[in-house]
């Protein structure tokens, strides 16, 4: 038997059985043994029926009543039978099973597993699994696989399947052993033959713990050997456009009114090293919300503009784009420093893109901020040295390279608000360098947090009408913009704009803010929130990314329990960003589940690394890498979070091993690597990135 044979060379599977597997994406021999359980039954003491157990899965030892008897309803024959444990008596029912008419006798005892309900005061235990008492026995300790099925194929065909594969002797020169013993031993890993059996059948948790270990180990020691190999390319490619520091970036940081933290004096300095390192730049600056990205975003154009190239910076919302547009030009204003810097949006008007256009090719343009119009066809630069995409989380990977690609190769940097968990950053960002700005600027106050239900509403409403008899302004942020048919306790936009100006009598400002508004509109309401024209900005979540309205210190969310974890931190962190102390009210309006985990771990820290790891845990990785089409990344067993350590320890040693710092004998390095490079597309084609 061969590993990539049709299921159909196993023992037991014909075309019938072979149909149905194909239903599950299973073909080939290595297909089946990797269709791994999605749980596993482990079984217990035998049990009595009196133990107070209704709704769990049982054990009992039973004396039967009476014979079995079957009647057909319809199309399904139902068969009973009576049993007693000694002290109480319980109805054992069984569908389509007529061949029991031969074993379950009066006066019979077996063991019968399955779920206990209650059915009008009378125990009831429906299909349960039969055992003699010594069967019963030989399962305690083993864990028995069950398999995600499909209609017509039963979890006892896949254990038998991928028993007649396992037992096949051929099988075991399937996984011969690609790593070197150095490895195995460090990590202390099972064999992969050994791992396949006990992922299947383990005899014991900590069989089944060794197994996982072992095939975890597996997937993401190829996904992080390719990752390195990307890395390790980017770094070797000599730049087109090389740099040198230049006296005018440092000026301009001793004039600003603000003394840069020592997380983005680090970040900067990162930066410059590349830039002058004479290869190209691919940099990812990881901070939390509000710890000062921009201004390092900005400091990085100026740099490579003063070397002679342009720069461009991509940002994923129109709104973001306009602000940094006018953050960099009031910057550059007032520091006099001459730099043609220009706004490219949908927006802009066809004649004054086609001028935007020509400015841009022959290089009187310096400086294009803008959203992916940045990236249409008719945008070519004329000396593109850098490349900054912010939040770049929310752009796919095509879109990514769409920007870079317009420059002949320029200089990468991009920029996430979203914190990620260490172990996450190296999957994530593995062919990029890492550069983290943890610490905040010393003037912000930390944010204070609260969760309530909707009966606090007017207790809120009350703390905002005080905020703004203070000079303050306030954010209210709802899941929708109009109502919608079955969703009646979900808030939306344009109702709660109406209620909050009844409620306050039109003594107070409100407007709203949607993703369904024009652009002109959409800026026009900004401004005049910038300006303090506006005293509450109800909203959608298309505030979310990068406004920055340090006056703002009250973000009210309505509904919280509909967001994510880390876009509820994202929209929290438009608060905060002055000298006041800012408060972020969260409303859980599920009144049936009043204590949630997620809102409660944001009423407990500001950390966003730490939000970012219980959201990691929560939800899982998704998917990573933005690409759908072009190989999305699925393991098939590891986990990001719950295999945190192996990730840092294989990383460790790939780098170790690209450094020469590992000794090898020459065939287990030919061995490992002929292994990596006939699998190396496994989870996703690099090739796409």
């Amino acid at each position: 038997m061969k590993i990539f044979e049709d299921i159909k060379k196993i023992k037991g599977i014909g075309e019938k059985t072979a149909a149905l597997f194909n239903k599950l994406s299973v073909y080939t021999v290595e297909d089946l043994l990797h269709y791994y359980p999605r749980t596993y039954v482990t079984y217990g003491d035998v049990t009595k029926l009196n133990e107070n157990l209704i709704d769990s899965t049982i054990a009992v030892y039973l004396y039967l009543q009476n014979d079995f008897v079957s009647k057909k309803y319809r199309n399904v024959e139902i068969g009973t039978v009576y049993g007693t444990d000694g002290e109480s008596k319980v109805k054992l029912t069984f569908f389509n099973a007529s061949y029991l008419k031969n074993k379950l006798k009066k006066g019979s005892k077996y063991i019968f597993y399955g779920k206990l309900i209650k059915n009008n005061n009378e125990y009831v235990i429906e299909q349960p699994q039969i055992y003699t008492p010594s069967e019963y026995e030989s399962l305690k300790e083993s864990l028995q696989p069950i398999y995600s099925l499909t209609k017509g194929l039963s979890n006892k065909l896949v254990q038998k399947s991928v028993k007649a594969t396992i037992c096949d002797l051929s099988y075991h020169s399937l996984y011969e052993e690609y790593l070197p013993k150095e490895v195995t031993n460090e990590f202390s890993l099972i064999s992969r033959v050994k791992a396949f059996e006990k992922i299947h059948f383990p005899d014991s948790t900590k069989a089944y713990f060794e197994a996982r270990k072992r095939l975890s180990f597996d997937e993401l020691f190829l996904f992080l050997w390719m990752l390195k190999q990307a890395k390790g390319a980017n770094q070797k490619n000599e730049s087109v456009y090389p740099m040198v520091e230049v006296a005018e970036v440092n000026r301009l940081i001793e004039r600003l009114p603000y003394r840069l933290t020592e997380g983005q004096i680090q970040a900067f300095s990162d930066i410059k090293s590349d830039l002058c390192s004479g290869l190209e730049m691919n940099r990812l600056i990881q901070g939390d919300v509000g710890s000062g990205k921009t201004i390092i975003a900005f400091l990085s154009l100026i740099m490579c503009v003063c070397n002679g190239y342009q720069g461009a910076l991509m940002a994923p919302t129109e709104l973001l784009a306009c602000q940094h547009y006018e953050n960099l030009r009031k910057l550059l204003k007032e520091n006099e420093i001459d730099i043609e810097i220009v706004l490219l949006t949908g927006s802009v008007s066809i004649a004054k893109k086609r001028k935007i256009y020509e400015e841009i090719e022959n290089g009187n343009i310096k400086i294009v901020i803008g959203t992916h119009a940045l990236i249409q066809d008719k945008v070519e630069f004329d000396s593109l040295g850098l490349v900054i995409t912010d939040e770049q989380h929310r752009f796919g990977v095509k879109q990514r390279v769409g920007l870079s690609k317009k420059g002949g190769q320029p200089h990468i940097l991009v920029m996430s608000a979203t914190p990620i968990p260490r172990t996450l950053a190296i999957v994530l960002y593995g062919d990029l360098s890492l550069s983290v700005i943890k610490d905040k600027p010393v003037n912000r106050l930390p944010i204070k947090n609260c969760v309530v239900d909707t009966s606090y509403r007017s207790t809120a409403y009350s703390f905002i009408r005080k905020q703004i008899g203070e000079g303050r302004q306030v954010y209210v942020v709802c899941p929708m913009v109009e109502e919608s048919e079955g969703l009646s306790d979900v808030e939306n936009v344009t109702d709660y704009t109406l209620k909050l100006r009844k409620h306050f009598d039109n003594e107070i400002r409100v407007e709203m803010l949607h993703g369904k508004m024009k652009a002109d509109a959409k800026k026009s309401i900004m401004n005049n929130f910038l300006a303090r024209n506006i005293d509450v900005l109800v909203s959608t979540t298309v505030i979310e990314v990068g406004i920055d309205v340090p006056n703002a210190t009250v973000m009210m969310i309505e509904n919280a329990e509909r967001f994510g974890l880390s876009q509820l931190h994202q929209l929290r962190g438009r608060i905060g960003r002055g000298e006041y102390q800012s408060y972020a009210i969260f409303i859980n309006g599920n009144l049936k589940n009043r204590n949630n985990e997620r809102l409660n771990i944001l009423n407990s820290t500001n950390d966003g690394f730490k939000v970012a790891e219980e959201d990691l845990k929560l939800r899982g990785a998704g998917d990573l890498f933005g690409i759908r089409q072009s190989g999305q990344l699925q393991f098939e067993i590891a986990n990001i979070y719950e295999d945190s350590e192996l990730i840092i320890g294989i990383s460790s040693f790939l780098d170790k091993y690209l450094r020469n710092d590992v000794e090898l004998s020459v065939e287990e390095e030919a061995t490992m690597l002929e292994y990596l490079k006939e699998n190396q597309y496994k989870f996703i084609d690099f090739r796409s990135i």
